[in-house]
């Protein structure tokens, strides 16, 4: 047989031999992947139980949700930047530095908490309205808004101590914390809403108390790694600054992709349910990501450009044979979901074109992933961030298109899957070149 035929099968036996990283990246991603389920559990048991007492009382936990996740989207780059950055300097066997900037980051996630808490309680009127909030539901949304502000500082905080733990190789703990939250969470407000009868209040005050809970644990963890290093807990105002000037890039970064799902998320049945099996598929995806950005840092922070081409060449191929299996599940279950989730014959067929796009974006989906937890971990925020509104202006026009031609629900998807196609464009280039392997403690 001609030697050229057989590449391609050596080449798919070398992805599923045992490889050098594979243990690295499993150790990283499996617990992830366990933390990153547990936060949507912990919304749908608040969901589950505050449904309980009413439709109202659940309009409104719906809408002060939706400004609580995205104050957290926004602010995903305390965990993101801070998992960099100590990567980097664990790499480089510089531990004492990494906590260090450890503790910079939890105090910049103080202070921006505190700075929301601030502006947060005599805003939340507005910020209600500006979510869609109606007239029914206004008056809950505000009060379970303003009591779970309380809780802004230290939901920071985990943000803040997930990205030291990551950074130090450790995603065991952000799990066995994010799991405790999570049970704690269905307790509390089981007994603050339908034992004690406090209503919506007792479901935002049920999250307050487990969100301080979570910052504690994380500020022990912290502690005890500085006063093992011989550090006080001070902030380093240099450190401070350097987070939050590497944040900026990351919030650019965040901000451009939320645009586009907010702009790709009709209030269609259909659309609704592809999006929730999207999300749970991403999950899975950026448990690898998030290995990929502890990775990175620690190569790069140790000098080993080798090491981190090779392990990031070995998370690409994980991201897209993921991609290849999540494709061919959603396939296959594809003829059942519409049943599965009660829709109605116009919605599922409907839903049945959708998720035919779904499947085929996957491979690129996990590749997509991958690398954008690569450049994370290698400190190339600044691309990520031009990239980012470069792709976002690509789906805009797509979108643009598909709303002058009245393209409905499949073409949305289409303009989805170009926009993905374009993040797949510019992350490939930036990884096949050299400018993002900057090595050394600081980048």
């Amino acid at each position: 047989m001609d030697p050229a035929a057989l590449a391609p099968r050596r080449g798919l036996r070398a992805m599923f031999r045992r490889g050098p990283h594979d243990a690295e990246i499993l150790r990283l991603a499996i617990p992830a992947f366990g933390a990153l389920v547990a936060e949507p559990l912990f919304l749908l048991g608040d969901s589950a139980i505050v449904g309980r007492i009413g439709t109202v009382p659940l309009g409104g936990l719906g809408v002060a949700s939706q400004a609580l996740t995205t104050l957290v989207s926004i602010s995903i780059f305390l965990a993101y930047g801070t998992t960099a950055a100590v990567a980097r300097q664990l790499g480089a066997g510089n531990r004492r530095a990494a906590i260090q900037l450890g503790i910079d980051g939890l105090w910049l996630a103080g202070g921006i908490g505190a700075t929301v808490l601030a502006a947060g309680i005599p805003l939340a009127p507005l910020i209600v309205h500006a979510f869609g909030a109606s007239a029914a539901v206004t008056a809950g949304a505000i009060t379970y808004l303003r009591i779970s502000l309380l809780g802004a500082p230290a939901m920071l905080a985990v943000l803040a101590g997930t990205g030291v733990l990551r950074g130090l190789q450790d995603t065991r703990t952000p799990l066995a914390v994010a799991v405790c939250a999570s049970a704690g969470n269905i307790v509390l407000n089981a007994i603050f809403v339908l034992g004690l009868g406090w209503g919506l209040a007792g479901s935002a005050w049920g999250t307050v108390v487990v969100q301080n809970a979570a910052a504690l644990v994380y500020l022990a963890v912290v502690a005890r790694g500085a006063r093992r290093a011989g550090l006080a807990l001070r902030p380093d105002g240099a450190g401070v600054r350097g987070a939050a000037t590497a944040g900026a890039s990351l919030v650019l970064r965040t901000l451009s992709l939320q645009v586009v799902l907010v702009m790709a998320c009709p209030a269609i049945a259909a659309h609704q349910i592809a999006f929730r099996i999207w999300t749970l598929l991403a999950l899975a995806l950026d448990a690898i990501a998030i290995a990929g950005q502890a990775i990175t840092g620690k190569y790069l922070g140790a000098g080993d450009v080798a090491g981190a081409r090779s392990a990031t060449a070995r998370m690409i191929a994980w991201g897209a044979v993921y991609g290849v299996v999540f494709g061919a599940l959603i396939l296959a279950a594809r003829p059942f979901l519409p049943g599965l989730f009660a829709a109605a014959p116009p919605v599922a067929g409907l839903l049945l074109d959708v998720l035919l796009l779904v499947a085929v974006v996957q491979p690129v989906a996990g590749v997509v992933f991958v690398l954008d937890g690569v450049l994370i971990g290698a400190g190339d925020q600044d691309y990520l961030a031009l990239a980012g509104i470069v792709t976002a202006a690509v789906f805009g026009i797509a979108a643009a298109c598909v709303h002058v031609l009245h393209a409905g629900l499949v073409a949305l998807w289409l303009a989805v899957s170009v926009w993905l196609a374009a993040r797949f464009v510019t992350l490939t280039l930036r990884a096949r070149g050299s400018a993002w392997l900057v090595t050394g403690a600081v980048r």
